[in-house]
């Protein structure tokens, strides 16, 4: 009997590639200079399955677009553009994601010269930052992007309500869509989105993420909309809208499909506000009202009452106190994240009816909380399940 020695090189191309599929993507780059052998293996599309390709486009480069086919890879980030954007466009044509974030120096003159014809393929495209783009380029999108199902606008502040018009009428497959800080536009353009001017265009109703940061020419008509039209929604963000109040809660209170609704630093809402959500039919799993200084102990008592399905609450900034968390911490047995940073009147008493009775946490925010000490954290870092403890620069008081 003699023994065989297997070494790496006599493997199968197929077991190479399993093997590769594992590494980072520098590291699948290296090991396809290794030899011939390895260099087809690692050519499998298997091994680059979901990689997102990062390019800086400056010189004319012909084996690029060949050698990404070859490979599989749908998914393209632009880091630096320095030629045009329709060289990408033919080069891939089964392109899935186009990420263009913070591309500065893209023109609307630059992306109609790339979409000039149906690209159903794409699905995701992120234009942040791309303060040149206007309406007329959504308007290109519109029409030749009809497969879209993500959209990323954000920091393109010279957006208005016509270009949401042109998103209304072409992409009815939409599914995420971010307009933070997009200052143009109003409650018109969200009466678009949710199909309420129905002359002009059906809406995007099967959008499930909706990104309103800082759009500060919101109101409480936009909530109205988005609670007639957008029965999908799932996420919606409305951090930093000062325009919106108490009484835009009334509408958003019967979304049941809602999950996820971030009210951080909107001035105008109060524990009225929270009483209005916690009073409707939503099954919320995320909250975040940090930083609205109207919040207090008895938002609390209201989030006990109807929203204790809350898997993530952050209240940083806000009016709370060891009562209102004694009024909370019995009713919410799915809790996992507690941010409460900056709540300057939670004490040792506080982290211990958290201690007591938020067993299930995994990570709790007490930045910048002055009156806790020692004592107050021993308990919390009892908690069998925490994982995330921030405390920032907490000094240690006995």
């Amino acid at each position: 009997m003699f023994e065989m020695e297997t070494h790496i090189s006599c493997l199968f191309p197929e077991i190479l590639a399993i093997i590769f599929s594992y590494l980072e993507v520098k590291d699948k780059g290296r090991v396809a200079q290794v030899c011939a052998a390895w260099r087809d293996a690692s050519y499998h599309k298997s091994v680059w399955r979901g990689v997102e390709a990062k390019l800086h486009l400056r010189r004319a480069n012909p084996s690029l677009f060949p050698s990404l086919q070859t490979r599989g890879i749908k998914k393209v980030q632009i880091l630096s553009l320095r030629r045009s954007l329709s060289y990408v466009i033919q080069g891939m044509p089964q392109i899935e994601s186009l990420n263009l974030c913070g591309c500065f120096n893209l023109t609307d003159n630059g992306l109609g010269h790339a979409f000039v014809q149906d690209i159903p393929s794409l699905r995701v495209l992120n234009l942040s930052l791309c303060k040149q783009i206007t309406d007329s380029s959504l308007g290109r999108i519109a029409q030749y992007l009809k497969n879209l199902e993500v959209l990323e606008l954000g920091g393109c502040s010279n957006i208005t309500n016509t270009g949401l018009l042109l998103i209304a009428w072409g992409l009815h497959g939409l599914k995420s869509l971010n307009l933070r800080s997009c200052r143009h536009v109003s409650d018109v353009g969200i009466g678009h989105l949710s199909g309420m001017t129905r002359s002009a265009a059906e809406g995007c109703l099967s959008l499930e993420k909706l990104t309103l940061q800082d759009c500060q020419k919101l109101t409480d008509l936009s909530l109205k909309h988005v609670s007639k039209g957008l029965n999908k929604l799932r996420v919606l963000n409305l951090s930093f809208c000062g325009g919106i109040s108490d009484a835009g809660m009334i509408h958003l209170s019967n979304m049941t499909h809602l999950c996820s609704l971030n009210l951080r630093s909107c001035d105008n809402i109060s524990d009225t506000g929270v009483m209005h959500l916690a009073m409707g039919s939503l099954k919320l799993s995320g909250l975040d009202v940090s930083f609205c200084d109207k919040i207090g102990d008895q938002s609390l008592a209201y989030i006990a009452q109807g929203l204790y399905q809350l898997k993530s609450l952050s209240l940083c900034s806000c009016h709370i106190s060891d009562d209102g968390i004694n009024r909370m911490v019995r009713q919410m047995h799915e809790l996992r994240t507690l941010n409460i940073g900056q709540c300057v009147r939670i004490t040792d008493k506080g982290l211990e009816l958290i201690a007591d009775h938020l067993t299930q946490l995994t990570g709790i925010d007490l930045y910048g909380c002055t009156k806790i000490t020692k004592r107050g954290l021993e308990r919390i870092t009892q908690l069998p399940c925490l994982k995330v403890l921030n405390l920032g620069l907490w000094q240690m008081t006995e």
